[in-house]
């Protein structure tokens, strides 16, 4: 709010730069928008101004934006891609990569027996539900091991992250990034694995670019490319998040009264009807507490604690309050604790904390029906409409020390119980006073205007009539003096609705009297109030918590001054007024000044009771980042200057979003205001005031901004009812006074009030003096005249089928209202008229109501023949007010037109121009107003026109129109169009085109140029649209309207005569050009260069350079000749490819530059804690220079020689504006508007066709030096030297290269994709040639095609999916308007190549040669030229190029010729005065493609491009063959000698020697079922092994992108081959073999064919170190090198997943093309041919057989001897046992007969 006082020292300073024209000039104003900061094309001056210029400062602002989008549903599309794994812990796994995103599971393919699975698969999931819903979902990787159709298979590991984390990505997207895998189960296993992967994430109208791919080895070093968001530390740890529950309140009674009584006959007893219980959901896992039967205040006293990484990918915690039901639980009220405002990453911040605090949870109204048709809303999704209850919580977070033993491994939920919480831990409990006054409600839906209508207010759930209300016990024990200790006395929250046993204390007042409306106008009631108007009051009691919000409102306020400061600069920009920057510089000032005032507020009640450690934490951080944004501030203001006045601007806007953050109060204290408007005791609307802007407080920056102010607030509908259309319509319209604050500061809580009134109370006598009055009577009333000048609108919302409305405007003042007259068929309707509205009445002081007058609602209505007027858009204004003993006369009056912006819902709908005066009736009454003067139209009948002082002044324009065609017109109401005409209309005049008599046989016009003239206002900011429209002239004089389109803009079509002075060349001065190609070895430094910020490393690579330059000479082992380029090996791929490179080392060097640029940014304005980071930047950004440079090094050499071509990652209209140089083309529409929320995105479906033309506007008369150049042609007017529009035939050929990322079309989650392309009658479906199970599919197709323009110009190149039964499906497609290419002056017909060549992989493929081109070129522009001259020059104009001048043919003999010099001119045509711009080079374009069934949704993209040659020329010859290159078979020949030191797994059952029966198995990636396994050395003793067996691998590979290509089924079933693309990497392992049990694994290495470390010499030299620090090591290819022999390590993991080295071995790699393999055979294993001899093994595998004595004795003596012992003691216990059961019966016998 601007203070009457900041605002005379503001308007001081401002008049000093620039005198004020006008108040309203003043542009003190703010944005009247919700959402962020606007477009700076959207929000227009007045908008601004005029509703928000407040003095007297008795009024707030309202708030434009209507309608809730928070839980509308919208389409999203996440699409992920699996490339591979590496690190997986375990041993010979299968792994299965798991993609789960909320419910929806799918799974990659199978990969066997690796720990570094490739899979490169894409995955895309659609859906359509609220933003709030898609970023909560949880993204989960998981690694799942031998998973297959019985069983579920085990987890190796897994990773998570929110969908909303990867939307705020740059480019919502992490690209070619490592997820790090962790065991859920086991935390302190530490990394289980990385999966490299790429995840997007689209919205409707996002569009996704796909970076090139990079080559591979910048991505494989995984520590540096990890899938996390920036900053976001790379070793995250693990941590316990403790949410403790406390206990709750207020929680609705939930059943119906029908149910109550039901359960009460059955139970015969009343309890609490809920059985609360919390569910809380955090990071994909969701705990709960116990359930509390019956209570409506339940105490828990649990914590919820979760395990997970720190910090969390995940942003929200969702607090869930249920009732437990039999058959359904159901919400009762969420709150979602967003973890990045309750913690601190910074160097000084702190980890998440909060409270113990009191959450309030707001959903669906209170009242309860058996079905709640809000039940949304208490799910949180959608603005809550009223209070369901309030939640006691604390959060904390501790790290886990992984390490310690006694630390629980599992991530499971746990919930434990937790100590009771004192009383007053919250805080101390005060008594606070709500006091509202309802000083107007208008604007009633009639559809309720007929019941008596009331308002409720309700904080709380105080106020609430429903609940009934508690006795406030807090009052009772207040009077015994002492705490009660009784426990019911929990309650916290009280308000007072019964008369207390205190005589003072008064009765609350919760809701206004009922009340009949009396009918405004058609539409609208309001409540006659007049003089009296009804008040509210409510005491109520909470924790004393105010610090918090004031802190808030400080930042608030700070912010809002901020963001209005902004938009007038915006403004001043938008108008081009001068000196914006000073206007910049004032708002710098005023936010540090902001900044320093908050210190000093912010620190105060620092020992306040109930201070959580969130509150003293976020203070700190509050406190440094205002300190650090005001110094910003002033160091920033000293930088603005015209030159950086644009990137300061961005820098003060990034501080706007930062403040509104800081603003956001996590721990909330008192519950928001909700107004209800009640008619027949049923709910109808209703509004939400959040407490803390009506809170007061002494100090004014503290209080809220509309605490004791009136306060204009719309009521609209609850939830989804509020929705669309609905939701636009004003329910009702109130102003409303509203103040909240401790009952003990009451005093002045009536003191903001428009003055004059009287107090009436509730109840007269002794004693009630202090009670607040339940009504106030005005006194005072002033009697006005309004004025509203409504000149035009535009842009205005299509609301009929036509495309076209019939608007009329509806304007609101107070409790009058008038309409405009309808104007039929216009979005941009100029009523020109001025609305009177007689005796308007207000109520409050004179000198009040002239500073800050109410406002006036404008809304905008479609007239309909049948049914009510539809809604069109809403803004508002304030009137500029004149007292009866003012002057009418400047600055003030006449007021200006002005820019309001329309709203419909949140979509700005387009702009009106019009101007607002309030003019006081004085005791003459209406003879003292000034007369209206202005042309008195009699034909208008009363309609009054806009006075002349207000219109704007005009002047003779004339509007020249160039008619070229229409294409595309689709069928309207069934019928073709067959004669359609344009007609162009603006202000009122207009001119037609010829008609075209058959639009099948040629859509073009006739007559190309008409022009017609027009007054129009000076002012260029006022002009009016242009509106074009197409009628189709059909048989009886009958015509139809077709579709239509408003220009809203004609500034670029302003002629402005070309300044001589700038671009008159003095012909006697020539300027050499020399454009000698530089050496490519430069750019690889200049990179280098913008990568490091210290000199050293620059150094270094060059010494680098020269020591690899040493090496290759020293060594000389066929790495040199690879420099020298086999021409005959060449081809179009390899320029295609070496374009990429460049196109990737252009890409990274504009991001090191960026990249510098903000460390130059962070260094130069910033505090020392950022200084810091800063540098530890740099540090970063040197190495990765040198990384950079070094792998740049290798390629860069080779690819000096390569011609290159230009590879654009975009379509090349967005390069090139469209081709619209001097053709445009306007989208012509037709049908209503659609109600989506975004218009960002175009309606296609209401495009019914495009008109192709132009406009030239320019103030007559012109001078007359433009028409008397030579070769004027009058009749074109300003378009010269235009072609002519005429038939032509051209030979169209479109080159289709490849597919990337295209969305899966079958179950599988595959494609099998095809070209069809289609351009008029001709198609072309190349169906035979699909691509079986691809994504992206390598097409390297060339299509001819024969068209006939302008008839056939749209080309549609379209990726269908192949199906073997049923219709294929189309993928997506993409548009190319040809014409416009082929008519530009940029030449688009056919690019021209970088260099000129007669044969070979670049030969020029024009039919014209470069100088037939330069010298058409020259004629045209009528240029000088070109003048050929010795010695390689040539002059074109007054400029000199040189250049070569020889050429070799086929022989490679050399000729003289000069087209190398044309081409050196065409290549820079952009520098040529007057007619230079840039011709098309030799080009790949990437073009979305897209399918009409989810538009806006890109699904996937295709390199292409296209040439186009006039028949009437020399034919060009054959097309460039792209096809896709064949891979070139290769095989590899691997000899394994001998191993070492493997580990021994066995224990020998004679001996006990530790040893292992060692073989060893290999294969090719990709290729598992052709694995080679080795004969067993049996019982290696020191694990060494010898085998001299040979595997041999024959493998098609593809040497551009390095990959091995493998055609196989994907299953029995699958009906066609599938080709798979994998990387050349060979895979060799070391196994012990057993004869009964599966063999055991023991070691395993892989290595990649492009770069592996060289082979050590000896077994001694090899070493672990091999695999851990690969960076160090020497790489070889195999593929340069063709022979390599050396010993590599074998590795596996130990028990705690540490790489262990578990043996080497000796091997040979031998790589033959196939034609080589096929001259030298050689055999597999040791066999024929070229057998290999047999290993000398040592006889240690049979023993036992030469020494079995040492055998048995090692046996007996120390294996078995325990078990020896035990047989013969069992023998020994035998042998007794028999001989005393054999004994037995003769002993009887003896014993018995007694011998």
């Amino acid at each position: 709010m601007k203070l009457g006082k900041t605002r005379s020292s503001k308007d001081h300073h401002q008049r000093g730069d620039e005198p004020a024209i006008l108040d309203t000039e003043d542009l003190d104003g703010g944005d009247v928008h919700l959402g962020g900061a606007p477009d700076p094309d959207t929000i227009s001056l007045a908008s601004v101004t005029a509703v928000t210029t407040n003095v007297s400062n008795k009024r707030s602002k309202p708030d434009i934006k209507m309608e809730p989008s928070a839980g509308r549903p919208m389409d999203y599309q996440v699409s992920v891609t699996i490339i591979e794994a590496r690190q997986l812990v375990g041993l010979n796994m299968d792994p299965v990569v798991c993609v789960e995103i909320g419910d929806e599971k799918k799974y990659t393919s199978m990969k066997e027996s690796t720990t570094c699975p490739y899979y490169n698969e894409y995955f895309v999931f659609d859906f359509h539900v609220p933003p709030d819903v898609m970023f909560d979902k949880i993204l989960k990787l998981s690694v799942i091991h031998s998973k297959n159709l019985l069983r579920s298979g085990t987890l190796v590991g897994q990773f998570k992250l929110d969908v909303g984390t990867v939307y705020a990505q740059p480019e919502h997207q992490f690209y070619h990034k490592w997820a790090f895998l962790s065991d859920p189960d086991d935390i302190t296993a530490g990394c289980k694995g990385y999966i490299k992967c790429d995840i997007a994430v689209m919205g409707k109208g996002d569009n996704i670019k796909t970076p090139h791919k990079a080559n591979e080895t910048d991505e494989d070093d995984i520590e540096g490319n990890l899938l996390l968001p920036e900053g976001v530390p790379a070793e995250r740890q693990w941590a316990r998040f403790y949410l403790k529950i406390y206990r709750a309140e207020g929680l609705p009674k939930m059943n119906t009264s029908i149910m109550a009584n039901v359960k009460k006959a059955f139970i015969g007893e009343n309890k609490d009807l809920v059985d609360p219980y919390v569910q809380v959901f955090f990071a994909g896992q969701k705990g709960k507490t116990s359930i509390q039967k019956s209570s409506y205040e339940p105490i828990w006293n649990e914590q919820i604690i979760f395990t997970e990484m720190f910090p969390p990918l995940c942003k929200r915690m969702k607090v869930q309050i249920r009732d437990s039901d039999k058959v359904n639980d159901v919400a009762i009220g969420t709150h979602f604790i967003d973890l990045r405002k309750i913690s601190n990453d910074g160097d000084k911040g702190f980890l998440p904390t909060l409270g113990p605090a009191w959450v309030n949870m707001y959903g669906s109204t209170r009242n309860y029906t058996l079905m709640d048709e809000h039940q949304d809303l208490n799910e949180g999704l959608g603005e809550g409409v009223s209070f369901r209850a309030r939640l006691l919580v604390s959060l904390a977070v501790e790290i886990l020390d992984t390490t310690s033993p006694d630390v629980v491994s599992s991530t499971e939920v746990q919930v434990e119980g937790v100590p009771n919480i004192s009383e007053n831990a919250t805080g101390k409990i005060e008594e606070f006073f709500l006091f509202g006054a309802f000083l107007e409600a208008t604007m009633i839906d009639r559809k309720i205007g007929d019941k008596p209508i009331s308002f409720e207010v309700t904080i709380g759930n105080c106020g609430n009539q429903i609940d009934g209300v508690t006795k406030p016990k807090m009052a009772r024990r207040k009077k015994e003096g002492g705490e009660s200790d009784e426990e019911e006395s929990e309650l916290i929250q009280a308000c007072s609705d019964d008369e207390t046993e205190d005589d003072r204390d008064f009765v609350s007042v919760s809701s206004t009297p009922p009340m009949k409306p009396v009918i405004t106008d058609r539409n609208y009631f309001h409540l006659p109030y007049f003089e009296n108007k009804p008040c509210i009051y409510i005491k109520s009691w909470w924790q004393d918590q105010r610090r918090r919000l004031y802190n808030a409102n400080i930042m608030d306020q700070i912010a809002d001054k901020l963001e209005e400061g902004l938009n007038d600069v915006q403004e001043v920009i938008k108008t081009e007024k001068a000196y914006p920057e000073r206007r910049l510089r004032g708002v710098l000032e005023e936010l540090s000044e902001g900044c320093s005032r908050f210190l000093t507020l912010a620190n105060k009640d620092q020992n306040q009771a109930g201070r959580t450690k969130l509150d003293r934490e976020r203070l700190k951080s509050c406190m440094r980042e205002l300190e650090n944004m005001g110094q910003q501030a002033k160091i920033i203001r000293s930088q603005v200057k015209k030159n950086t006045f644009k990137e300061k601007l961005k820098q003060v806007q990034n501080f706007l979003q930062k403040l509104r953050f800081l603003a956001d109060e996590p721990q909330h204290s008192i519950p928001d205001i909700y107004i209800w408007m009640m008619s027949n005791q049923k709910r109808i609307a209703y509004a939400r005031v959040p407490s803390k802007d009506i809170l007061y407080s002494t100090v004014e920056e503290e209080t809220g901004k509309d605490c004791g102010k009136v306060k204009t607030i719309f009521f609209k509908l609850p939830g989804k009812k509020g929705f669309g259309s609905a939701g636009w319509t004003v329910q009702a319209k109130t102003e409303l006074y509203l103040w909240l604050g401790l009952n003990k500061q009451r005093k002045d809580f009536l003191s903001g009030l428009p003055n004059g009134f009287e107090e009436n109370k509730a109840v007269k006598g002794p004693g009630m003096q202090s009670s607040p009055p339940i009504s106030l009577t005005y006194t005072m009333k002033q009697v006005f005249q309004l004025r509203v000048h409504m000149y035009q609108a535009r842009s205005l919302f299509a609301a009929d089928s036509t495309g076209l409305s019939d608007p009329f405007a509806r304007v609101f003042f107070s409790t009058h209202s008038q309409v405009t007259e309808v104007l039929n068929e216009t979005l941009c309707p100029t009523w020109d008229q001025l609305l009177v509205f007689d005796n308007v009445e207000l109520y409050g002081e004179a000198n009040e109501l002239r500073d800050d007058p109410p406002i006036i609602v404008i809304e905008i209505y479609d007239q309909d023949t049948v049914g009510k007027a539809e809604f069109m858009g809403r803004t508002f204004a304030k009137p500029i007010t004149k007292m009866a003993d003012e002057d009418y006369g400047p600055p003030r009056f006449p007021p200006q037109l002005e820019y309001y912006q329309v709203y419909r819902g949140n979509c700005t709908a387009g702009d009106l121009l019009a101007a607002f005066e309030l003019l006081q009736l004085g005791i003459g009454g209406r003879a003292d107003l000034p007369p209206i003067d202005g042309p008195t139209d009699m034909d208008r009948g009363p309609i009054l026109p806009v006075p002349l002082g207000i219109r704007p002044v005009l002047s003779k324009y004339r509007i020249e129109v160039l008619f070229w065609g229409l294409r595309d017109l689709k069928r309207v109401n069934l019928a073709q169009v067959d004669r359609p005409r344009v007609d162009i209309e603006c202000a009122g005049k207009g001119v037609q085109s010829a008609l075209i008599q058959n639009y099948k046989k040629n859509p073009n016009f006739s007559t190309l140029v008409k022009w017609f003239e027009v007054d129009l206002p000076e002012n260029e900011l006022l002009h009016p649209p242009l509106n074009i429209r197409v009628v189709d002239c059909r048989a009886f004089g009958r015509y139809t309207l077709v579709g239509s389109t408003a220009v809203t803009t004609l500034r670029k079509f302003i002629y402005r005569a070309a300044d001589k002075s700038a671009n008159n060349w003095s012909a006697a001065e020539e300027i050499v050009i020399n454009t000698e190609p530089e050496p490519h070895i430069k750019k690889v430094e200049t990179v280098v260069k913008l990568d490091s910020t210290s000199d050293a490393v620059v150094k270094l690579d060059v010494s680098d350079d020269e020591k690899g330059k040493k090496k290759k000479r020293k060594k000389g082992e066929g790495e040199v000749e690879e420099e020298e380029l086999d021409e005959s090996m060449l081809d179009w791929w390899s320029k295609y490819f070496a374009s990429i490179e460049t196109l990737m080392e252009m890409l990274r060097a504009q991001e090191a530059l960026m990249g510098d640029a903000e460390e130059r940014e962070d260094m130069d304005n910033d505090s020392p804690i950022k200084g810091s980071k800063g540098k530890e930047k740099g540090k970063e950004k040197s190495k990765g220079g040198k990384k950079k440079a070094q792998a740049g090094e290798g390629p860069e050499r080779r690819k000096a020689k390569i011609d290159e071509l230009q590879v654009y990652n975009k379509e090349l209209e967005q390069e090139f504006d469209g081709f619209e140089d001097w053709l445009h083309t306007f989208n012509l529409y037709r049908g209503k508007s659609g109600d989506d929320d975004d218009q960002s995105v175009p309606d296609e479906d209401r495009l019914i066709g495009r008109f192709k033309g132009s406009l030239c506007m320019y103030k007559i008369p012109i001078a007359d030096d433009i028409t008397r150049e030579p070769g004027y042609d009058p009749s074109m007017g300003m378009f010269q030297n235009i072609p002519h529009n005429d038939p032509v035939n051209v030979l169209v050929r479109v080159y289709v290269i490849r597919a990337t990322d295209l969305h899966p079309a079958d179950i599988n989650g595959k494609a099998d994709p095809y070209i069809a392309i289609k351009l008029g009658k001709s198609e072309v479906k190349d169906k035979e040639n699909y691509i079986s199970k691809q994504l992206n599919p390598i097409f390297g197709k060339s299509f001819d095609v024969e068209a006939t323009f302008p008839m056939e110009s749209l080309l549609t190149v379209s990726v269908y999916d192949w199906d073997l039964v049923g219709t294929d499906d189309l993928i997506g497609e993409t548009k190319i308007d040809l014409e416009n290419r082929y008519y530009s002056k940029h030449r688009a017909t056919c690019g021209i190549a970088s260099n000129y060549a007669i044969h070979g992989y670049n030969v020029w493929r024009d039919p014209m040669k470069p100088t037939q081109i330069l010298t058409k070129l020259c004629k045209d522009g009528k240029l000088d030229g070109p003048h050929y001259g010795p010695g390689g020059r040539v002059k074109v104009a007054n400029r000199v190029y040189l250049g070569p001048t020889e050429i070799e043919d086929e022989n490679g003999l050399k000729k003289q010729t000069d087209e190398h010099l044309a081409l050196t001119v065409l290549r820079h045509w952009e520098d040529m005065p007057r007619v230079g711009c840039k011709l098309i080079p030799e080009h790949v374009e990437t073009r979305p493609l897209l399918n009409p069934d989810k538009p806006g949704i890109e699904q996937g993209r295709i390199e292409m491009w296209v040439d186009m040659f006039p028949k009437d020329m020399p034919a060009p010859g054959p097309a460039i063959d792209i096809s896709p290159r064949k891979p070139k078979k290769f095989e590899l020949r691997v000899i394994v000698w001998n191993t070492d030191e493997v580990v021994l797994e066995d224990d020998d059952i004679f001996t006990g020697e530790k040893s292992s029966d060692i073989f060893v198995r290999g294969w090719l990636k990709g290729q598992q079922e052709d694995k080679q396994d080795t004969d067993v050395h049996y019982h290696s003793l020191t694990g060494e092994g010898n085998f001299n067996w040979r595997f041999v691998y024959p493998f098609d590979y593809l040497l551009a992108e390095e990959k091995i290509v493998m055609s196989k089924k994907e299953s029995m079933f699958a009906w066609d081959e599938t080709e798979y693309k994998i990387p050349a990497r060979l895979n060799l392992q070391v196994w012990d073999a057993d004869h009964f049990s599966a063999d055991d694994f023991l070691g395993a290495i892989e290595l990649d064919l492009n770069r592996f470390p060289r082979g050590a010499k000896t077994a001694k030299q090899c070493s672990i170190d091999m695999v851990l620090n690969e960076q160090e090591m020497p790489m070889v290819s195999i593929f340069k090198q063709k022979r390599i022999k050396g010993w590599w390590p074998f590795v596996a993991r130990d028990e705690n997943d540490e790489l262990e080295l578990t043996g080497k071995v000796e091997a040979e790699l031998h790589l033959m093309t196939a034609e080589e393999a096929e001259k030298n055979p050689v055999g597999l294993g040791r066999n024929e041919p070229e057998p290999l001899e047999k290993p000398n093994r040592p006889d240690t595998t049979f023993l036992w057989f030469i020494s079995p004595l040492k055998a048995i004795r090692y046996l007996i003596c120390t294996r078995y001897k325990w078990l020896v012992i035990k047989i013969v003691l069992a023998l020994l216990v035998l042998a007794m046992l028999g001989l005393f059961i054999y004994n037995m019966p003769g002993y009887m016998v003896k014993k018995l007969l007694g011998a």
